[in-house]
């Protein structure tokens, strides 16, 4: 065979070769990529799949603020996923009781929960800053930290032994202390008496000599009505006329010292989170945000526009807690938190954080919000 047929014969060799080198290689990658997408399927949610979530809620169905504000989180996610996101909706007691949510997101028996991170203090101490501690945080000081002063880093750490991931869904803004069927005018007045009242107040109130009770929503009127308890605290004027609490009180005392800012949060499972596209995992975020606005704005309206009624319309007396109980309850929150920060790990970093944060809270708030609190009032004539 001459030389050029011979070379010829070789290049079209080679070229067929290739050829089927190319198409073998071509196969395998095709063949490999259904194989990996056929793995991840079940860990990431496709782009045209419908999620569907359950949700529990630790508050009654429709009550102000809270119920109201729980059902808008559900529905800003939804909506702003375009539907990829459906969420069956229940509110407290309709799937688990109202203290139970954390554990039922925790376990599985629901996807996320909106509820306040007191609820789950049981789980670990360190919950107790990130919704509102004797004398602490108000709402936009404390959101502040969580966003930008490392708050929330210690938020997602505290919750991920239990497989949760907490957003803020915003605050009512400084509650009210409570409701008193008698003047409480020191100390001695609030001895013995049986007290509804939540958080790290009620450890404070216990060490000044109060019994303090815990409990959910719908049972806070019941036992007042029926004197089980003596006195209640839940949240501020628009709850609290809702609530009906200035039919068996008309002692209100404003505000409180315990939750200056106190926050709700929306827990979502880990699993349920991660299995989201990157795109629904911003959606949950940036409805929690804006939640968070919509409801802080919602009871700050609402407070300002419920106290005259109760005033005026249905005889309650406004006061403020003497100052001899004030400084009593100054004087024993120090211990209390000392105590919770020593409680864990996680804890006591926390602890470090919230406090350095609020004493530049509150040197700045000197010269800002309540210097300009006064100025206002004494320009307005009050």
């Amino acid at each position: 065979m001459p030389s050029s047929v011979r070379s010829q014969a070789r290049t079209a060799q080679a070229d067929a070769g290739a050829e089927t080198r190319r198409a073998f290689m071509k196969a395998g990658l095709v063949a490999g990529a259904a194989g990996a997408g056929a793995l991840a399927a079940p860990a990431i949610v496709k782009a045209q799949e419908t999620i569907r979530w359950t949700m529990a809620s630790s508050w009654p169905k429709g009550a102000p603020g809270v119920g109201v504000n729980a059902e808008r989180v559900a529905e800003k996610i939804t909506a702003m996923s375009g539907g990829r996101i459906s969420i069956d909706f229940f509110a407290g007691g309709e799937l688990v009781p109202p203290f139970e949510v954390f554990d039922a997101v925790a376990g599985g028996s629901a996807d996320l929960a909106h509820t306040t991170p007191y609820y789950a203090v049981g789980k670990d101490q360190a919950m107790h800053f990130f919704t509102g501690v004797p004398f602490g945080l108000t709402a936009l000081e404390h959101i502040a930290w969580l966003r930008f002063g490392g708050g929330q880093a210690l938020w997602e750490r505290a919750y991920e032994p239990f497989g949760l991931k907490p957003f803020y869904t915003g605050s009512s803004g400084p509650q009210a202390g409570g409701w008193f069927r008698e003047e409480i005018t020191s100390l001695d007045d609030l001895q013995g008496l049986n007290f509804r009242v939540a958080g790290l107040g009620g450890e404070v109130m216990r060490r000044i000599g109060v019994n303090p009770v815990l409990l959910p929503p719908p049972e806070i009127f019941p036992a007042m009505q029926n004197r089980t308890i003596d006195a209640a605290e839940w949240i501020g004027p628009w709850n609290d006329l809702a609530f009906g609490l200035f039919r068996v009180a008309k002692h209100y005392y404003m505000p409180a010292f315990h939750e200056m800012g106190p926050a709700l949060e929306l827990i979502v499972s880990q699993e349920s989170y991660d299995a989201l596209p990157a795109d629904l995992q911003a959606v949950v975020e940036q409805a929690c945000l804006a939640a968070a606005m919509e409801t802080t704005a919602d009871f700050t309206f609402h407070n300002i526009v419920s106290l005259r009624p109760l005033v005026e319309e249905h005889g309650v007396q406004v006061h403020t807690m003497p100052d001899s109980v004030i400084d009593a309850l100054a004087r024993e929150s120090g211990p209390v938190l000392e105590e919770v920060a020593e409680s864990s790990p996680i804890a006591g970093e926390t602890f470090a954080s919230f406090r350095a944060f609020l004493t530049e809270a509150n040197t700045y708030a000197q010269a800002s919000d309540l210097a300009a609190l006064q100025m206002r009032a004494k320009a307005l004539g009050m």
